[in-house]
């Protein structure tokens, strides 16, 4: 056993189930994640404004930073016509926390690698991949019907 596994009493590689994700509906919840990723320094107690976090892209989508590694998705870019107006309007998204049942949501999508969206999409997302992407009921399914009492 490696000594990191030892010292921290963990097993597998170091980065065994570092990356998670999920299917998310654009429309509705593209820039919804968008903050919760670019909050994640500031719920972590790490910085006050995710501007101060170095790797985020707050700072190119909020501030106009130049960077060479980001694309801006299309719903971004449809914030307004002119990044100047992009840019406000995205930092005007951050002014109030987001609500603790969206964060709720998208940390189930990417623990339980779930879709995130409504009811159609998830169908439609499921009809695709032809598996689940929801949430399914606790326990084995039953071998036998229940008689119900009469």
């Amino acid at each position: 056993m490696p000594k990191v596994n030892r010292v921290y009493r963990r097993s597998g590689t170091l980065w065994e189930g570092g990356y998670l994700s999920y299917i998310a509906e654009q429309e509705q919840y593209l820039l919804i994640c968008q903050r919760y990723i670019e909050l994640n320094p500031v719920r972590a107690g790490l910085v006050v404004h995710p501007a101060e976090y170095p790797w985020s892209s707050y700072r190119a989508n909020g501030q106009g930073e130049e960077s060479e590694i980001l694309d801006q998705h299309y719903l971004y870019m449809n914030l307004g016509k002119t990044p100047a107006k992009r840019q406000a309007v995205y930092r005007s998204l951050f002014y109030n926390a987001l609500a603790p049942e969206l964060v709720d949501q998208i940390r189930n999508a990417t623990n339980g690698n779930y879709a995130l969206g409504d009811e159609r999409f998830k169908a439609e997302v499921e009809s695709t991949l032809k598996r689940r992407v929801t949430p399914g009921k606790a326990g084995r399914p039953r071998k036998y019907p229940v008689l119900e009492e009469i």
